[in-house]
């Protein structure tokens, strides 16, 4: 299970698509990934119609987008597939992974970077020439990630149950370099950079709650309960979004304290999170559903795909 990232690098990548939606006159899709049917579902929003459903390579697990191309990671096939996302084609597929997991983009639009874990790497894709310019190896399980970009920093959980996180400089998007690593109380699962960057936040898969890091030191600062693990969260302007997909909860989340403002009940398997301006999508890997919502909580669609639909990305067009 991932994080669309999840990650504030992935939710404000998401963000500034779907605000340049009224500029550029685009409307925004959903892009759901259906491990059991090897697709990705093209849904438009807020009507629910499926646009496409494209094949992909086997066991298609989750997706992220940059402004022009999606990016998903087949970890059974050892593939990462780049998709138009105007076109909402295959535009290249790139082989030659151990087990490729979670992609985020970097906000300049460049590079991707792509967790493996079966071989430890952190691999650099160059989206201008569709192909891998870097591996790095940061630990055996390398999954879940976060970017700090204002801080140039990266931090990867080395599994989906981490008991240690390694952070790495990316000052240079094309060239991250291992910095340290350290070790949590915890099974780690998830990670997001707050909107500004200077805390952490930290799912668990043996906890109900979720802790909040220090970026710099690195300490914990507090706890936020966010219902049986592992939970995903993500963020957009003042508001951070924790799910409990086993629980079917939704919590809307203040940032700076950690109070729950309000608490949304999803399809059961809710695990994953896409993020618009002014909408929060969850798909559930269980009832093969996607979720919109709004803002306060409100749905606005949800609808029954596939028989499991594992991640959701927002895209426009």
């Amino acid at each position: 299970m991932t994080r669309l990232l999840l990650s504030l690098g992935v939710g404000l990548a998401v963000l500034a698509q779907s605000a340049g939606a009224g500029v550029r006159g685009g409307s925004p899709v959903a892009l759901v990934t259906s491990e059991a049917q090897n697709q990705l579902i093209a849904v438009e929003l807020p009507s629910g119609k499926v646009l496409r459903r494209l094949s992909l390579p086997v066991d298609p697990e989750n997706v992220e987008t940059t402004g022009t191309t999606a990016v998903v990671v087949s970890p059974k096939a050892g593939a990462v597939t780049l998709v138009d996302i105007e076109t909402l084609r295959v535009r290249k597929i790139l082989h030659g992974f151990g087990s490729p997991h979670i992609a985020a983009v970097t906000p300049d639009g460049e590079w991707v970077y792509v967790t493996d874990d079966a071989r430890g790497q952190l691999d650099v894709i160059e989206l201008a020439r569709m192909r891998v310019v870097r591996r790095v190896f940061v630990g055996r399980g390398a999954h879940h990630m976060a970017g700090g970009w204002n801080s140039n920093r990266l931090w990867i959980a080395l599994g989906e149950r981490a008991r240690t996180i390694v952070v790495l400089d990316t000052t240079r998007f094309w060239k991250p370099r291992v910095l340290s690593r350290f070790s949590t109380s915890f099974a780690a699962h998830d990670l997001a950079f707050s909107p500004d960057q200077r805390r952490v936040w930290v799912t668990s898969d043996d906890s109900q709650y979720v802790t909040v890091f220090s970026a710099a030191s690195r300490r914990p600062l507090f706890r936020v309960f966010g219902g049986t693990a592992p939970q995903h969260v993500a963020f957009s302007p003042g508001t951070a979004y924790v799910t409990s997909g086993n629980d079917g909860k939704l919590r809307y989340v203040d940032p700076r304290t950690g109070r729950v403002r309000r608490i949304v009940a999803t399809d059961h398997g809710s695990f994953n999170l896409g993020l618009g301006g002014s909408f929060v999508l969850t798909s559930s890997l269980y009832r093969g559903t996607v979720t919109e919502l709004d803002t306060s909580g409100r749905r606005l669609l949800q609808k029954r795909l596939a028989p499991s639909a594992r991640d959701v990305a927002v895209a426009v067009r």
